[in-house]
């Protein structure tokens, strides 16, 4: 009986030590005595234990790994502190796993190295300038030689991002200067521009202004010949040959526009013209009394 017992607790110590569990982040690969066994889905699994099977489970989420800030020399020999992250995950399927765990020692280490060799070989063609203008096709050609290269790894490149670019200190404050001569220049133009459009526009009003003026003069000066005409067909009509007489007319009612008093004699045209205007004959000179006799 006590046999039967330790069989039976050796069994179930044995089944205990037997079970794994597979999250449903991770895969797994079940080697039996080194060698490739089967596969291992999210859930439960039971190996043998004792170290006949092992159980290697692998992260299919996306990761993330720094490529870790180096000292590359660009084109125009300029040293520039570059950086950048590499965001990958293994494929879920047996086969990548396979790939993960048999075709590459730790490749989280190997894409780590991958990526700054390929970042030296990228950088190292373009000039300082160039490569801080051109971040998106230096993440495009890094992330595409980083496919090709771990294209039987079982693993994808999800995308690469570079955290910076950092030329030499002293580098750094020209470049700064550069940008800030530049943002001022740019200011006085656009302040240029503006001045003349206001200058512009002020001129255009004046012109507008005097464009009105001389409009406005014209009229008058029309309505003032108007007048003058329409006195000059009166003048005609009403008083032919007498223009003299006219221009006396007119001096008179200037005259009494004023409340002034004007002697005229008796025996001008101008007091003929004035009852005939009014319907007044001229007085006429009485003759003196004769003088009487002599008493």
């Amino acid at each position: 009986m006590n046999v039967i017992y330790l069989i039976i607790i050796a069994a179930i110590v044995l089944f205990f030590a037997g079970i794994r569990i597979v999250r449903p982040t991770h895969r797994g690969l079940i080697e039996r005595f080194g060698k490739y066994s089967r596969f291992a889905n999210a859930g439960f699994h039971w190996i043998i234990p004792l170290g006949i099977e092992k159980l290697y489970q692998v992260n299919v989420t996306e990761q993330m790994v720094d490529a870790e800030p180096q000292e590359i020399i660009t084109n125009d020999n300029l040293n520039a502190k570059v950086d950048a992250q590499v965001y990958f995950k293994v494929k879920p399927s047996e086969q990548d796993v396979k790939n993960s765990i048999y075709n590459v020692y730790n490749y989280q280490y190997q894409i780590v190295n991958l990526a700054r060799t390929t970042l030296r070989n990228i950088i190292g063609t373009l000039t300082l300038k160039s490569a801080n203008s051109e971040r998106g096709k230096i993440n495009a050609e890094l992330h595409k030689t980083l496919m090709e290269e771990t294209s039987n790894w079982g693993i994808d490149i999800v995308r690469t991002e570079l955290k910076e670019i950092d030329p030499p200190k002293d580098v750094q404050e020209t470049m700064n200067k550069v940008v800030k001569a530049e943002n001022e220049k740019i200011s006085a133009i656009d302040y240029a521009t503006a001045t003349e459009t206001a200058a512009d526009g002020q001129k255009r009003a004046e012109i507008k202004k005097a464009e009105g003026i001389k409009q406005a003069r014209i009229l008058q000066a029309e309505g003032e010949a108007e007048a003058i005409k329409l006195v000059n067909e009166a003048a005609e009509k009403y008083f032919i040959g007498n223009a003299q007489v006219l221009r006396k007319l007119e001096a008179v009612e200037n005259a009494l526009s004023n409340n002034a008093k004007i002697v005229v004699p008796t025996n001008t045209e101008l007091v003929n013209v004035i009852g005939d205007m009014a319907g007044v004959l001229p007085l006429r000179k009485e003759s003196a009394p004769e003088n009487k006799k002599e008493r």
